[in-house]
């Protein structure tokens, strides 16, 4: 088996030599018409909380991003409809209520599917068919890609757990690309929150619709060990065709206390990437709907930074 240290010289070496910042490319129908650095949308899991104990309804979001918060593009989760997924009359519901808001339903996040890296290729399988129904629901909501993860269950070397990865996501990928969508994995725990170990994947998979949503926050591999969260999202960003801005909480200027926001929207835009940029609130000292006005008001501050000075 390789050993990780070599894996990783190797790879780097490869992605150094292949990658370039084309993240915007395959995404032009969602990214910026207005000359801005990036446009701002609304993660559903910023309000779970609310949606689990019932004080919102799932399908009441797209009005509530738009109404509340001034927002005017939504990522949805699965698991606020994981019955729905084949339900025509409810997408169809969503769908029109979320046109009536003039809201843009970008995304849906899948968990709970299996693991499209399982070392068993039957149980790979398995998970790849029960992601299918929401890529179709996905596409009657008139989504641009689905959210995976890359769940390996921690066996075998780095080499080997890329390449189950890439081929339970090729699998998927395939299928996404006949109804026109795409699919992209998250860093979200284990080795998915090894950038380097996830670009490798993607590359990997090699298709065009296959690329990544960097989240700022979720890089922690194991218990005692953590990814460089600015290194990780410079890793994963030639291949997003979306991004999480995650958030905590913030102090008294309004800055995220954990995460410097302009050195990462900065690496997000030096990327070439010209997309919406999806607040994820996961605080607890601010209410959900205060977290996600503070993550709105320093996304719109740094953006305006940027303009005045974007070298």
């Amino acid at each position: 088996m390789m050993e990780r240290r070599t894996f990783l010289k190797r790879t780097g070496l490869a992605l150094a030599a292949t990658v370039t910042s084309t993240a915007s490319a395959s995404v032009a129908r969602w990214a910026s018409t207005e000359k801005l650095p990036y446009l701002i949308s609304l993660a559903e899991w910023s309000l779970h909380r609310s949606l689990f104990s019932g004080r919102i309804n799932h399908l009441d979001f797209p009005r509530i991003a738009r109404e509340e918060f001034g927002i005017e593009a939504v990522e949805l989760v699965n698991q606020f409809f994981k019955n729905r997924a084949q339900d025509d009359a409810y997408l169809n519901e969503l769908k029109k209520r979320a046109e009536s808001s003039g809201v843009r339903i970008l995304l849906i996040m899948i968990d709970g599917e299996g693991a499209l890296g399982h070392p068993d290729a039957g149980q790979r399988r398995r998970a790849v068919k029960n992601h299918f129904k929401w890529v179709e629901a996905a596409k009657r909501l008139g989504c641009h890609s689905i959210r995976v993860n890359a769940q390996t269950h921690g066996e075998g070397s780095f080499e080997e757990q890329r390449d189950r990865a890439a081929d339970g996501l090729r699998q998927l990928a395939e299928y996404a690309a006949r109804h026109g969508l795409n699919v992209l994995v998250e860093n979200h725990g284990g080795l998915s929150s090894h950038g380097q170990w996830l670009a490798s994947v993607i590359q990997k998979v090699g298709l065009r619709n296959c690329g990544t949503l960097p989240d700022f926050g979720n890089f922690r591999i194991r218990d005692g060990e953590e990814y460089d969260r600015y290194r990780g999202v410079k890793e994963l960003m030639p291949f997003a065709k979306a991004v999480s801005a995650k958030s905590y909480d913030f102090d008294e200027k309004g800055n995220e206390l954990t995460i410097d926001y302009r050195r990462m929207m900065r690496i997000v835009v030096e990327a070439g990437y010209r997309g919406y940029v999806g607040i994820e609130y996961e605080g607890r000292r601010l209410s959900e709907p205060d977290g996600i006005r503070a993550t709105k008001a320093l996304l719109e501050r740094v953006r305006a930074e940027l303009q005045q000075s974007p070298a």
